[in-house]
């Protein structure tokens, strides 16, 4: 039996984006005040974080696994994140 790579499993998934409404917003003052956005910079497998040179966040919130790594690291009130709408989301083919 021939091994997957993870790129290669996650490839498989299906992610339906909500064009009118992101799951995640960013408070970019208290997260720069606080260092979490550098935090869940680093843990997201995703990548769906990216610090800009000014220091603000960016979210790609379509690319999100869902995971909730960026909560567990993220200070209190610096990150609101919720479910995608039904329907919405990442379709995991994978197990």
């Amino acid at each position: 039996m021939k091994r997957t790579s993870i790129p290669e499993r996650l490839a498989g998934n299906r992610y339906v984006t909500d064009e009118d409404e992101s799951h995640i917003h960013v408070d970019q003052d208290l997260a720069r005040s606080t260092g979490t956005g550098k935090r869940i910079v680093a843990v997201c497998p995703a990548h769906v974080y990216t610090e800009e040179p000014d220091g603000t966040i960016s979210v790609e919130y379509a690319a999100c696994f869902e995971c909730g790594a960026c909560l567990a690291v993220a200070a209190p009130g610096a990150l609101t994140w919720h479910y995608p709408r039904g329907g919405t989301g990442v379709q995991f083919r994978e197990g």
